[in-house]
Parts: C-alpha cells; sequence; structure tokens
C-alpha cells in the first residue's frame, strides 16, 4: 500500500497530515502529488470527494518559504463556500510549517482582507471577482506567485467567470507552475489548459459508484456521548459473524477498540500508528476468523478483501461519500449478503443525505432485528408542503430582461431541479417564469424575472428541507 511518504513529502507536511488523521493517500492523491513535487503542470480530472483538495494542496505547502513575505501561491475558487472550505484544509497542511492562508472572497469586508494580506499571506484562496478586485487596488501582487490552482474550473465556466480568470493568469509570472482540476473537461477548460499550461500531465480519477445491491443499508441516531453504548446494543442484536467497526482516526481507534476488549469482546485494532508486524498479525488472526471484530481506520478499507464479512459498522460518519462507498464494500462480497449501520449525531444529517443522494439509495433507521432492504433512490421522494407566498407582482419587467441567481446548495446536498423550482413557486413567482435551472456538485443556477429578483432572494430561505440562499450573480 502506497504511503504519503511513498509520495516524496517532506517531515513537516507528514507530521500535518497525522495531526489531520490522514493515513494513505487517494487514488488523486498518488497520481498528481508526485509530478507536482517535480514542478510539472496538471490537469486533474476528478469530483468531489476524490481528495482532490490535498492532492493540489500538500505540494502547494512544500513548495511555499515561510520567510518571504510575497504572494508565493494563489487558489481560485468558484464560490465563496469552498474557498472557505481550502482554506481550511490548507490551513491545516501548512500548520507545522508555521504558513497561514488567507481567503478573500466577496461578501465580506475588503478592507479586513486587504490588512491581511499587508501582514503576509504567502499563500491566498480566492474567488475570482474579489481576487480581480483586490488585484485592481494593487492589494494583491502576483509578481512573486510561482504557484497557481484552478479549482473546480468548470463551475468558474459555469458562472461565466472564465474571461476574468484569463485575466488573472495573463498578469501571474509565465514561469510559474499551474494545476488545473475540473470534474469535466468542456471544450473552453480544454482550451484554457492549452493556452495557460506548459506540457501539462493529465491525471483522471472517476468518482466510486455504489454498485452492490447484497449490503442492506441502515442509521442508527444517536448521541457523541451514547455512541459506545449504542454500539454495544447493535452489536449484541446484530451478532456478526465477523464486523469491521470504521473510525475516523487512530486515537478514536485505539480508544474504541480498548474499550471494548474491557467490556470482554474478542476484538483486535488496525490503524496506521501499528508496527507493520502488529498490522501484519492483526490480519492474519482476522482472516483467520479468530477475531469476530475488527475497529480500523478508513487505511483497512482499500484492498482488504475478506469474504466472511457480515457487517460493516460506520461509528463515525465516513468523511466523504466516496469513502462510504469504500467502507460498506467490506461486506457483501463474493454473492454473499452484508450488512452496513452507520451512526449519525444529530448535527450530520446532512453528511448522510448526501451520502444517500451519491450512493443512489435509501438508507433506512436501524432498529433491533430489521431486515429491511434499502429502497433505491430513484423512488418518488416525499415533497415538503409549505404555505405559499402571495404571488409575485412583476412590474419592471416589461422588456424580459433576465437575471442568474446561485443557490447555495447542489448535488451534494441532495438538491435537485424539481426541488428548486418547487421553493420558488411556493415563494409566489409563476413556474412558467423559472428557466434554465442546472443543478451543480455545491450549489445551483437558476434564470428568473429581474423584476421578481429582490422578492425571491427575501422569500425562498430553503430547499427541499435544506437551508439555502439565493443571490443574483454580478458579472
Amino acid at each position: 500500500m502506497t504511503t504519503f511518504a511513498d509520495l516524496g513529502l517532506s517531515e513537516p507536511i507528514l507530521q500535518a497530515l497525522q495531526d489531520v488523521g490522514y493515513e494513505s493517500p487517494s487514488p488523486i492523491q498518488e497520481q498528481a502529488i508526485p509530478p507536482l513535487l517535480q514542478g510539472r503542470d496538471v490537469i486533474g480530472q476528478a469530483q468531489t470527494g476524490t481528495g482532490k483538495t490535498a492532492a493540489f494542496g500538500l505540494p502547494l505547502m512544500e513548495f511555499v518559504d515561510p520567510s518571504e513575505d510575497e504572494v508565493q501561491a494563489l487558489v481560485l475558487t468558484p464560490t465563496r463556500e469552498l474557498c472557505i472550505q481550502v482554506t481550511q484544509a490548507l490551513r491545516a497542511y501548512g500548520a507545522r510549517k508555521g504558513i497561514d492562508p488567507v481567503a478573500v472572497f466577496g461578501g465580506a469586508p475588503i478592507r479586513s482582507q486587504q490588512a491581511q494580506l499587508r501582514q503576509g499571506g504567502q499563500v491566498v484562496v480566492g474567488t475570482v471577482g474579489r481576487v480581480l478586485d483586490l488585484i485592481s487596488r494593487h492589494s494583491l501582487i502576483l509578481h512573486s506567485t510561482r504557484y497557481i490552482v484552478l479549482d473546480e474550473a468548470d463551475e468558474m465556466l459555469d458562472l461565466g467567470f472564465l474571461e476574468d480568470v484569463e485575466k488573472i493568469l495573463g498578469l501571474a509570472p509565465g514561469s510559474r507552475q499551474t494545476a488545473l482540476f475540473s470534474a469535466t473537461m468542456p471544450t473552453e477548460i480544454r482550451r484554457l489548459a492549452e493556452r495557460h499550461l506548459y506540457d501539462p500531465i493529465t491525471v483522471k480519477v472517476k468518482a466510486a459508484t455504489l454498485t452492490i445491491d447484497t449490503v442492506e443499508q441502515f442509521y442508527l441516531e444517536t448521541k457523541p456521548q451514547e455512541k459506545i453504548d449504542a454500539l454495544v446494543r447493535v452489536l449484541q442484536a446484530e451478532r456478526p459473524k465477523q464486523a469491521i467497526v470504521f473510525t475516523r482516526t487512530k486515537v478514536r481507534c485505539e480508544q474504541l477498540f480498548r474499550t471494548l476488549r474491557d467490556k470482554g469482546m474478542n476484538v483486535k485494532a488496525l490503524h496506521g500508528d501499528m508496527s507493520q508486524g502488529a498490522r501484519d498479525g492483526v490480519m492474519i488472526s482476522f482472516k483467520g476468523g479468530r477475531v469476530p471484530i475488527l475497529v480500523a481506520t478508513d487505511v483497512a478499507a482499500r484492498g482488504l478483501d475478506i469474504s466472511t464479512v457480515t457487517h460493516v459498522v460506520n461509528f463515525d460518519v465516513p468523511t466523504s461519500p466516496d469513502v462510504y462507498v469504500h467502507r460498506i464494500g467490506r461486506t457483501g462480497r463474493v454473492g454473499r449478503s452484508g450488512r452496513a449501520i452507520t451512526f449519525v449525531e444529530p448535527r450530520q444529517r446532512r453528511e448522510l443525505e448526501a451520502i444517500e443522494n451519491h450512493a443512489s439509495t435509501k438508507i433506512a433507521p436501524w432498529v433491533e432485528g430489521a431486515r429491511i432492504a434499502p429502497e433505491r433512490a430513484s423512488e418518488p421522494r416525499p415533497r415538503r408542503h409549505r404555505k405559499p407566498h402571495d404571488p409575485i407582482t412583476i412590474a419592471t419587467n416589461g422588456d424580459g430582461t433576465y437575471t442568474k441567481l446561485i443557490a447555495t446548495a447542489g448535488r451534494h446536498e441532495g438538491v435537485e431541479a424539481a426541488d428548486l423550482i418547487a421553493a420558488m413557486t411556493a415563494g409566489g413567482l409563476d413556474g412558467e417564469a423559472i428557466r434554465n435551472v442546472r443543478v451543480l456538485e455545491r450549489f445551483a443556477l437558476v434564470e428568473i424575472p429581474a423584476g421578481a429578483v429582490e422578492q425571491i432572494v427575501e422569500r425562498v430561505k430553503e430547499v427541499h428541507g435544506k437551508p439555502v440562499a439565493l443571490e443574483p450573480i454580478r458579472n
């Protein structure tokens, strides 16, 4: 199994990865990190949940010199939500080197962002419009920038930002290294890459899809302080022949192993802090059937092929839908049936919905003795009924002008086009006036009459039960 050390990362970065609990690289990381460390330009085709932020973020942190105050690296993102998410990840990766990225995005005071840039900011993560604005004010200077990332380039195209991206790339040094990541590769993105990347290496990773129909999937909602008791109850009720209990971190894995062992259970642990010899010993015992319960981190989710595993328990909700697919794929093998039970804290319901959407399945609530086959998500989904607003009277739309809105939820949150249309019609807008609805990974786009924008933005605060903000796109 490939490790992060095998990819050529330095000790401070490896320590940072250990701090955040990463144990083994994902396929996109295995393919993209080595050429990026060699200084090559890279085109990465990968969807959300494949680990692409670390794929470009770890090499980025290797190149940044914390003793130099100039902007050395720039990451462009299509939305402020992704900007914040990427910044948080890069902050964790650069913690051991003392690198603190600066996030710049619209909707926040530009003066505070200017102040942050004056204080340092070797790494800047920003939305396209705010980055261009700061450049025009001479607050963001790119003459020392030697590493640029375009994250989710196809969504920048959908939002109409490609011309501004071209301007920013044109202002950066020609000797820079460039990485472009995109879930799809439309013609415009390919042309952009041809113009601005030099002899790039292309890496392509498909998001895992769930093809296992032999696994019954359940969830159990439980409070954090009650999870261990709930696990004991589930194991006693299910009586698995062999079960893998997955945790997010090595520390949690070791703690849970000790707790279950102290309760008299025959259990072993498997995680990255164990020596290879110790791990091999655990696997021999588990494969031989001498140990019925294995508590493991995701290091065990890849390449673990044991046909006798009857149950997978996600003690911690997986970090992404793809990880969920890898985990539950450890049961229901070779034609056998399997059962997967995921523990969900009340605050994690949205994560469960994202998994259901990604895996095209409906995860049933677990009750003792339940034998319910999972429903397919293609069945009609129940719609929420809400009291409709008064119809909107459009008095300023005689010229047929339409405005494009962006909604802060997408496929990742389980939103469909019909959900967005239903929310707007409940808000008082005639459904015939809504056009060009497009649901993307993290957000959705829709066009409505310009005269209705103010009222719809004010009235529509949720879509299919999920909090959503709408705002017009200003080119």
